[in-house]
């Protein structure tokens, strides 16, 4: 519901233009790394000599010369008593392996992993005549995906697993809305869940083509994201406030939201990486795998409730 929404908030500031990247250092020694080592039979002995997991994560040999020349600048920067810089919008960090953020990808999977664990819970312990039982999967499905990306994008960004990355994030948002939809107004008027769903898929597919063939706007991106995301938690908090009398697991649900908006805080601590490893967004996406099992704990008990309350002929809530 929530969780996989908090993969994305503070990605769209990463990719402006850094002090590090902007020094002439870097840039002169990139320049001459790529003339010295890209070209030629020193071309072909990188090639030749470069590990199979990189060439098939896509490391070529400029990307090594930029990653090289990152480190040669901040040795420099720290030489002089300089902060640490930031290139193209990112902390430098140690590589591992093919892993370019190797925390923060390590966290992506355990969250993935987690999501993936508690939807076979759920499968397994709620029967599919539950009203909410193929919404809920639907779901998950989708914030599998993100996470997957979210994974990819950490082991390497590029073009392609950036835009993955946070358009991926984006439709997990706007379906939360739907869930959220279907549970407190769509059981009892499936008319107003459908025509909020059209109403998704068309700011989905507006949101995508204007990124995509008019301007991958970091600063748009991230607003219409979080004025999404805001609407998503005041929405479940009204009807967590609604619900407190009746319902004795409320509390999952509202502490999920709370723990989720609040854990998202952690990005404001923006510090250089622990051991070039751990940074305040691998810290964020650390925190969040154990909401994953609050949050299906709270989709356990209210699918099981309203399957309940369907069999007495009860009118749902």
């Amino acid at each position: 519901l929530f969780i996989c929404s908090s993969i994305f908030t503070a990605s769209f500031l990463r990719k402006k233009i850094s002090q590090g990247d902007k020094e002439p250092v870097y840039r002169d020694c990139i320049k001459q790394c790529v003339r010295t080592n890209c070209t030629g039979a020193r071309l072909r002995g990188f090639q030749s000599a470069q590990p199979p997991y990189m060439a098939l994560t896509g490391w070529t040999c400029r990307d090594d010369c930029r990653y090289q020349c990152m480190w040669t600048t901040v040795g420099l920067y720290q030489a002089e008593g300089y902060r640490v810089p930031q290139f193209h919008g990112k902390w430098p960090f140690a590589r591992f392996l093919c892993f370019e953020e190797p925390a923060s990808a390590l966290a992506s999977l355990l969250n993935g992993l987690a999501c993936l664990l508690m939807l076979l819970r759920y499968r397994s312990t709620v029967p599919r005549q539950s009203p909410m039982y193929h919404t809920i999967t639907a779901f998950s499905l989708v914030s599998l995906n993100a996470w997957f990306w979210s994974t990819v994008f950490h082991t390497r960004d590029t073009y392609l697993t950036e835009k993955m990355d946070y358009f991926c994030a984006s439709a997990v948002i706007l379906y939360s809305i739907y869930l959220c939809c279907v549970r407190t107004l769509g059981l009892r008027r499936p008319a107003v869940s459908s025509m909020v769903g059209v109403l998704l898929i068309l700011a989905f597919t507006s949101h995508v083509s204007y990124l995509t063939f008019v301007s991958f706007d970091y600063g748009y991106n991230m607003a219409a994201n979080a004025t999404i995301g805001m609407v998503n938690l005041l929405w479940w908090l009204c009807w967590c406030w609604q619900n407190r009398r009746t319902l004795p697991y409320w509390w999952k649900c509202g502490l999920v939201v709370l723990l989720l908006h609040g854990l998202a805080l952690l990005e404001l601590l923006d510090f250089p990486p622990l051991l070039w490893v751990l940074d305040a967004h691998a810290v964020w996406h650390l925190s969040t795998i154990p909401v994953h099992f609050l949050f299906y704990s709270f989709l356990i008990d209210d699918s099981l409730h309203l399957l309940n309350t369907e069999k007495m002929g009860v009118k749902l809530e």
